[in-house]
């Protein structure tokens, strides 16, 4: 009997997370493309507006670390699908408030319920892929939540323009409900999909796959401090911690303030900022694939692993600082062009989750995760309502310097606090 090819159904599953982060995102985001017609509609100030943005980090990271334990008990299967359900529900009933209250509440329960999604993306990639090509997964899923955001902008803008800010709402939330479904009747661990063979099991076990872990064929383990404790008892970890705190800041801003910078700070009409915004997001997605494939290739070629992952990452924090360029100039091209410049650097960055897999004990991957996305959920909570502070009297000047020092930060987190990339021995 002659052995069979390596079936590729790792890449179907990678599919089914990429679309899944195109719809966290949208869910996110779309508050964004609506915040000028809410702000308007609700009578809201900039200060309740960076509150609006900024509520969904609150449940965000305070449920991280839960949200990583969950992982790490739950068929992923199973809690994906509640997840989706529910925070797309919470999207859709946004279309019908009239209060600013009742607004900040339903930002805040979209957070409750994609607390553990980032935790459980990259369990997924940590089950499916061998380290070889783990950057580079993880490269294309993150990708999502730039090339969906680059395409969708144009559509959601046009979309609030027919529909108005209420119909946006609707619409993105009865998308996440049908995916929702899509997710429970396709996705499976490795070692119960039907249709994947043994030799790309051998292939993902043999390459560092976590293929054997799966909630049937574990003992339920209790929670235990200790393994919480371990989460913040090595420099490393408090190294990347810090660093997607600094990567999230970048993030944060385009997914909150830019479109509102364009069209109230920058005088760009709705349909047009739509457009433009579109073009950042752009460079960002070509950026985290050129940083997730290019890293992939030098472990290939027998660099380091801290040369082949921390490159890109150190790279991209340095040309996210260009963010600041915008306040020199008046042009709409060179403030796009320096804006663009930036977001290509952080989507060059992007491709920290993998640090997780590299540094954190195996059986601590979802706990480890949790805590780190706890980090990076932070500048969620702290970015949008810092800058709303900063605008209040009209000049964004003091916002762009704000980002620009987040990433000088997160550079030198990266360089110094990480250091040799190896995973950390329990203590």
């Amino acid at each position: 009997m002659t052995n069979q090819s390596p079936t590729k159904k790792r890449y179907n599953i990678l599919a089914l997370i990429f679309g899944t982060v195109v719809i966290n995102y949208l869910d996110r985001t779309n508050i964004s493309v609506a915040a000028s017609a809410i702000s308007e509609s609700l009578e809201l100030s900039t200060v309740q507006m960076g509150l609006i943005f900024s509520a969904f980090g609150w449940t965000y990271v305070a449920l991280q670390i839960p949200g990583g334990l969950i992982v790490d008990k739950i068929r992923l299967r199973v809690l994906y699908a509640i997840m989706l359900f529910c925070w797309s529900a919470s999207t859709l009933l946004q279309g019908f408030v009239n209060s600013f209250a009742v607004l900040l509440g339903l930002r805040a329960s979209i957070g409750v319920f994609e607390a553990p999604s980032y935790p459980a993306n990259n369990a997924i990639v940590t089950k499916w892929f061998p380290e070889e090509e783990r950057a580079s997964a993880i490269a294309i899923y993150t990708s999502g939540q730039f090339i969906g955001l680059a395409f969708l902008f144009p559509l959601l803008a046009f979309i609030q323009d027919k529909l108005g800010w209420r119909g946006l709402l609707v619409i993105s939330g009865v998308i996440g409900i049908i995916w929702a479904f899509v997710w429970y009747f396709t996705y499976r661990d490795p070692d119960t999909h039907k249709t994947v063979n043994k030799e790309e099991l051998a292939h993902i076990q043999k390459g560092g796959g976590l293929v054997a872990i799966s909630k049937k064929n574990t003992e339920k383990e209790k929670f235990n401090w200790s393994d919480l404790a371990e989460a913040f008892k090595h420099p490393k970890l408090w190294g990347v911690y810090l660093g997607q705190f600094c990567v999230g800041s970048v993030s944060i801003f385009f997914l909150t303030w830019f479109p509102t910078y364009l069209v109230e700070y920058r005088g760009l009409d709705f349909i047009k900022s739509g457009f433009l915004t579109s073009l950042p997001f752009l460079t960002a997605f070509c950026g985290v694939l050129l940083s997730g494939f290019t890293s992939d290739y030098l472990i290939k070629k027998g660099k380091t692993k801290e040369f082949a992952r921390k490159t890109p990452v150190l790279i991209g924090l340095l040309l996210s600082t260009t963010i600041i360029g915008a306040n020199f100039t008046d042009s709409i091209f060179y403030i796009i062009l320096f804006l663009a410049i930036a977001f290509f650097g952080n989507g060059l960055a992007s491709i920290t989750w993998v640090f997780v897999s590299l540094l954190a004990p195996k059986r601590l991957v979802g706990l480890i995760g949790g805590v780190f996305n706890l980090a990076g959920g932070l500048s969620a909570v702290v970015v949008p309502f810092v800058i709303g502070i900063l605008v209040k009297d009209g000049d964004f000047s003091p916002a762009l310097y704000f980002i620009g020092a987040m990433t000088l930060i997160g550079f030198f987190s990266f360089l110094f606090i990480v250091g040799k990339v190896k995973r950390v021995d329990e203590i």
